[in-house]
């Protein structure tokens, strides 16, 4: 594990990425969405914070980079691991996050816990993808299953809101 190569680690970083991104898709496009249609002091109007998605993705980016570092530190190198790994420290993180997002703004308490929980469930999947590609002698199949895991997520985010 600790013989990856900056390639490899840079190929699995942006594949935990787009899963993250196609389940964040799904989460806040479709699932959530009723909980951004209100008015809330809390949240921007939804035409600003459509144009601002970008920077909540490249903060996905940070927090899969901080995941995979600390993956290989551990040398967590199997889907499972990684799973409950990203699990693990979604919850921490995110936990401490809407904690303190609670303690010091209008924040809906409805919206800190869909937060906590579909924030959580990404990190899982970014540590599942990362794990696999660890423990994978080569990261082909794992490149279709993302891919397919993206498209899929993207596919039902577009059903779902159009239910």
């Amino acid at each position: 594990m600790n013989n990856q190569s900056k390639s490899r680690i840079l190929g699995i970083i942006l594949l935990a990425w787009l899963a993250v991104i196609g389940f964040d898709f799904v989460l806040h496009a479709s699932l959530l969405a009723p909980l951004y249609a209100e008015p809330d002091p809390f949240l921007l109007p939804p035409l600003r914070a459509f144009t601002l998605i970008p920077l909540g993705y490249l903060s996905f980016l940070i927090l899969v980079i901080l995941l995979v570092w600390l993956m290989t530190r551990l040398q967590i190198a199997t889907w499972k691991n990684g799973f409950v790994f990203g699990l693990k420290l979604g919850s921490l993180l995110w936990g401490a996050l809407v904690l303190s997002l609670l303690s010091i703004t209008p924040a809906p308490a409805l919206l800190m816990l869909a937060w906590f929980v579909g924030q959580t469930i990404e990190l899982g999947i970014a540590g599942l993808v990362a794990g696999a590609g660890f423990g994978a002698s080569g990261l082909k199949k794992l490149v279709l299953w993302v891919i397919l895991f993206f498209l899929v997520c993207f596919v039902t985010g577009i059903i779902l809101q159009n239910l």
